[in-house]
């Protein structure tokens, strides 16, 4: 039998983002055989189960080699090496190997792809009034003027784009997203006016910064994309910073994109992981 994949999620505190996780974690189990990979998931913080817990229940079970795939887009810090040394200690068998976060694999900015093409044609070219669909918050054009009055159609080389991550507190981190946003500029946007960077928090420029800078580079569109893997709260910290922008600025067009989400392709980038070290693993 293989060593069990044990995904690790940074955790917080919104359901949403959780039973997101959950389902994504019961769609690897239903991919990979159960007879010949165990597939089990632990939060570092804020959310069940807990890493100890879910190591804990795999060493019971008899398996005293993991792989471990922080289920992240970013750059991994400290944190999480530094609490397998501790189930380490608390399991003194216990080794472990660990595969490298998601992105920026070609697959991901793929989907990333997906989702700004969705939110681009999605919506009819009238940019106001805006209305709140939905339990969360979205921007939505509303069609109140006649035909004969709605607005020229905006091409792409006057629509720009804005890749939001999560933001660090490590440079490190933050500097990576903005290597995505040229990647994903050059690979798949490049029709568009340009691939601008901001931060859910933790470091400047917030959406609000972002969508400033597409708007003075002459923007006529921008489409908010967030580099974000699972709907939660911080999805609804970049609808909501970009719909109070829009607020002052009512002759630019706002769109905001869809996370990546559950789905087979990320399971496919989350399977290549696993046997990626497997291979590497001595």
């Amino acid at each position: 039998m293989k060593p069990p994949l044990l995904l690790i999620g940074q955790g917080s505190n919104d359901d949403a983002d959780s039973a997101e996780f959950g389902r994504f974690v019961h769609r690897l189990r239903c991919r990979l055989d159960p007879s010949a990979t165990d597939v089990s998931a632990g939060y570092l913080e804020r959310a069940t189960p807990r890493l100890s817990d879910s190591v804990a229940s795999l060493v019971a079970r008899g398996h005293h080699r993991l792989v471990t795939l922080p289920l992240t887009l970013s750059r991994v810090g400290d944190e999480l090496p530094h609490a397998m040394a501790l189930e380490q200690k608390k399991h003194p068998t216990l080794m472990y190997d660990s595969g490298r976060p998601l992105g920026p694999d070609p697959r991901v900015l793929a989907m990333l792809a997906e989702r700004l093409n969705d939110a681009a044609a999605e919506m009819p070219p009238s940019p106001r009034p805006l209305e709140l669909v939905g339990a969360r918050t979205r921007l939505r054009a509303v069609d109140t003027l006649p035909a004969e009055s709605l607005p020229l159609p905006i091409e792409p080389g006057e629509t720009a784009v804005v890749l939001v991550g999560d933001g660090s507190m490590d440079p490190v981190a933050n500097a990576e997203i903005h290597r995505v946003s040229r990647l994903f500029w050059e690979t798949h946007a490049y029709d568009f006016m340009t691939v601008e960077t901001a931060f859910v928090s933790l470091t400047p420029p917030g959406v609000p910064g972002g969508l400033e800078r597409c708007r003075r580079l002459g923007a006529k569109r921008v489409i908010v994309v967030p580099y974000l893997l699972f709907a939660g709260g911080a999805l609804e910290r970049v609808w909501a910073q970009a719909l109070a922008y829009v607020a002052g600025h009512p002759d630019l067009d706002i769109r905001c994109a869809e996370v990546i989400g559950d789905c087979d392709t990320l399971a496919d980038v989350v399977i290549d992981r696993y046997e990626e070290v497997l291979q590497l693993a001595p």
